[in-house]
């Protein structure tokens, strides 16, 4: 049986808040730039978890009729995570296959990347008891299953390339 789900990274960025005077940070596709403190900038994702399987996870969800691949993945990531988020773009896919009552599934999870606008992560829904921002390199440790690293790594590769982007045109 083949069945899909769509979800995501979802991000805020945070300023570091650091006496140093400049740094200088390669980016992808344009060499080395020069940033003053106020203009580093951290990335923070949130994680789903349940405490007493150990479990932690992107949020994701599968879709009610006649939505979207994208309206799943904001809305189950409003649901699970409690938070209203901005669709950037579409990083990738992942499949695995699992056993349910005897039945093999061939799974896809779509994964976003969501920017946090708005919402609290203390109004998540009930099939998590846990719901809890990280610094990437924290939620990379965390993270049950690898190819949600492998989803993680992209999506901040592609929020680098996003931020490069903004700060380019003045919007961030």
């Amino acid at each position: 049986m083949r069945a899909y789900s769509a979800g995501g990274v979802v991000f805020r960025l945070a300023s570091m808040n650091t006496p140093e005077n400049n740094f200088i940070i390669d980016t992808p596709g344009s060499g080395r730039e020069t940033y003053s403190p106020e203009e580093i900038i951290t990335m923070e994702v949130v994680l789903v978890g349940r405490s007493h399987v150990g479990i932690w996870a992107l949020p994701k969800g599968t879709p009610n009729p006649g939505e979207t691949i994208e309206q799943v993945a904001v809305r189950e990531v409003r649901e699970e995570t409690g938070l209203e988020v901005r669709l950037i773009a579409y990083i990738g896919s992942i499949s695995y296959s699992f056993v349910r009552d005897s039945v093999r599934y061939h799974k896809q999870v779509r994964h976003f990347l969501l920017e946090a606008i708005g919402g609290d992560t203390a109004l998540h829904d009930h099939e998590y008891d846990l719901v809890e921002w990280f610094p990437v390199h924290e939620a990379c440790r965390r993270l049950t299953y690898q190819n949600e690293v492998h989803i993680l790594y992209q999506a901040e590769e592609m929020l680098q390339r996003w931020l490069h982007h903004q700060r380019k045109e003045g919007q961030k």
